[in-house]
């Protein structure tokens, strides 16, 4: 099998996964990751958001340890609005999937103890759900793990924790594919193959 650089297979898990329905997004940071999530809540409850009320949400999401935020992101938030309605914020939608809003972004930077920069993201209403790290054909996928494991102790926990809200991580070296769920014990021993290494290595 021919030897592909990182940067290729993920564009073309980017282009496989844009097929799929995923709008393509470009989010650099995380201020952009916040923006873009502003905009999807909109889009997906139907409002408008004020930055004082998006602030509030933010504060919201903020809370909790890893467990405590995937029930954070199956529940409504009640938000008291600038003119003293009540609007209920939903953040993902389980009994019907199709309602979410798929996006998918790459190379996202962000700053905490230290500044790392992610391969592949998922973002599902704008929370990043999915964490796609690639190594190129021929190193070991445990070396994407101790990334995945460096990322969450040096920077997931920056710009209000959304990246906490990741529930499956998915490590792949192009030849052989495995994911785990989130968790804050996680070891390599509890990942599993996942046969998706053809998105990866293929071409248009």
């Amino acid at each position: 099998m021919p030897t592909q650089p990182e940067a290729q297979l993920e564009e073309n898990l980017i282009q496989q996964l844009a097929s799929l329905g995923y709008e393509r997004v470009r989010v650099s940071d995380g201020i952009q990751l916040e923006s873009n999530l502003k905009k999807q809540l909109e889009a997906f409850n139907d409002c408008q958001l004020s930055q004082k009320e998006f602030a509030s949400i933010l504060n919201h999401l903020a809370k909790g340890t890893v467990f405590e935020k995937a029930k954070t992101l199956r529940d409504r938030f009640q938000l008291t609005k600038e003119d003293g309605t009540t609007e209920y914020i939903q953040f993902f939608d389980s009994e019907n999937w199709s309602r979410n809003l798929y996006q998918v972004t790459n190379q996202v930077s962000q700053e905490g103890t230290y500044k790392n920069r992610y391969d592949v993201t998922l973002l599902v209403n704008g929370l990043p759900l999915a964490q796609i790290e690639l190594k190129r054909i021929g190193l070991e996928m445990k070396e994407a793990f101790n990334q995945i494991n460096r990322y969450q102790k040096q920077s997931f926990w920056s710009n209000n924790g959304l990246f906490q809200y990741v529930q499956l991580f998915i490590i792949s070296n192009g030849v052989n594919t495995k994911y785990l769920a989130n968790n804050e014990l996680q070891s390599f021993k509890q990942t599993f193959f996942w046969p998706m290494s053809e998105m990866l290595t293929s071409t248009n």
